[in-house]
């Protein structure tokens, strides 16, 4: 009778065991199986004017020579580094592009004063090969997973080219600072064209994303038309014509983009804005928007990442206002005398939120 109830719980116990050996190899399916949740990405550029270190390098401008007469030491550097932290962690991107960043150095003090506000940047880069007073970074709370510089020919500065990994999906970045108007449509063609050979070399159907100050209006080619200061160009214009965001002569919207499918053509998100607010830059009463977030059709696919539609804005909170003109970074003499220690910048961010899960059209 023993040896029976032995033989009883035998079989029992190798029953139970096979059932949990059943259950563990079920839930390891499961966990395979199941969706990966989606993620929403927020991300954004920033022109921060100017924000230089304290290392006497020899390419600085001249009001930012380190202990120099026009007064940027530490003190006055600090403030900045913290008026620019302030609207960041404001704005909370998970990426954000910034345009004049003088030095890896400046870079990492700014990512000390985003982080002492409770906001971290784990990874970060800078176009930092080509010397020159200010470039191209970019601060991610997702991995990147590969950069490259990409020269302009007789262009000061060089396009920051990063690929981020969000939750296994890669989304390459392109962060751009054209040549400023002071020189005309010419001087900025040469990054539009280097710009615009990359893309080609890109597969189809790549996601990838366009942005930063590229000093040209989202409709350019109609603003410079008769600026001869500007258009020597004869009405040729390098965020229009070069990177393709105008087809047959009008602007390419979300309906021709997804139509075409291909990565010639971009999309400019500024017109998913009302019209009255199209503008980031504010110069004695001209509004522009020389800083732009453009995408192809492929953040509009079922694959990778797409773009959230109409999530596109500027980040406009009071403090960048002052007597309703932008609160730039302050300097005497009407901009040419000592640091005052306060302002922020001569632009305002924008941002757009992207998605892992497929596009879904939204009604305005």
């Amino acid at each position: 009778m023993l040896m029976k109830h032995k033989i009883l719980r035998n079989i029992i116990r190798c029953d139970l065991q096979k059932e949990l050996r059943i259950i563990f190899i079920l839930l390891i399916i499961l966990c395979w199986s199941a969706p990966a949740k989606a993620r929403e990405v927020k991300i954004a550029t920033y022109n921060v004017q100017n924000l230089f270190d304290l290392t006497r390098d020899g390419t600085e401008y001249e009001e930012y020579i380190p202990e120099g007469p026009l007064g940027w030491n530490k003190r006055i550097a600090d403030i900045k580094y913290r008026n620019i932290a302030r609207v960041i962690k404001g704005l909370s991107p998970d990426i954000i592009a910034l345009e004049e960043v003088e030095s890896r150095r400046a870079l990492i003090s700014l990512r000390s004063a985003v982080q002492q506000k409770g906001l971290d940047y784990p990874y970060f880069e800078i176009a930092e090969s080509k010397p020159s007073a200010v470039k191209c970074a970019v601060l991610s709370t997702f991995p990147i997973i590969s950069k490259r510089e990409i020269r302009v020919k007789n262009g000061a500065r060089s396009i920051l080219m990063v690929k981020v990994d969000i939750d296994g999906k890669s989304l390459i970045l392109f962060i751009n600072h054209w040549k400023s108007k002071r020189g005309p449509e010419s001087m900025r063609l040469p990054y539009a064209k280097a710009l615009r050979r990359e893309i080609d070399k890109l597969s189809v159907g790549t996601d990838f994303i366009v942005l930063g100050d590229f000093n040209s209006n989202y409709n350019e080619y109609r603003t410079f038309r008769y600026k001869p200061l500007l258009n020597d160009t004869n009405g040729i214009t390098g965020i229009n014509h070069i990177l393709c965001t105008i087809k047959n002569g009008r602007l390419v919207t979300e309906k021709s983009l997804v139509a075409i499918r291909s990565n010639k053509y971009l999309y400019n998100l500024w017109l998913e804005i009302r019209p009255t607010r199209r503008w980031s830059y504010n110069l004695f009463g001209r509004k522009g928007t020389p800083d732009s977030i453009m995408v192809p059709w492929a953040l509009y696919d079922d694959k990778g990442i797409s773009y959230v539609d109409n999530s596109f804005d500027k980040f406009t909170p009071p403090y960048l206002f002052r007597n309703h003109a932008l609160f730039q970074w302050q300097r005497a003499e009407k901009g040419k005398g000592r640091h005052l220690g306060m302002g922020y910048s001569d632009h305002l961010p924008i941002f757009a939120w992207f998605s892992t899960e497929p596009f879904r059209l939204k009604r305005r």
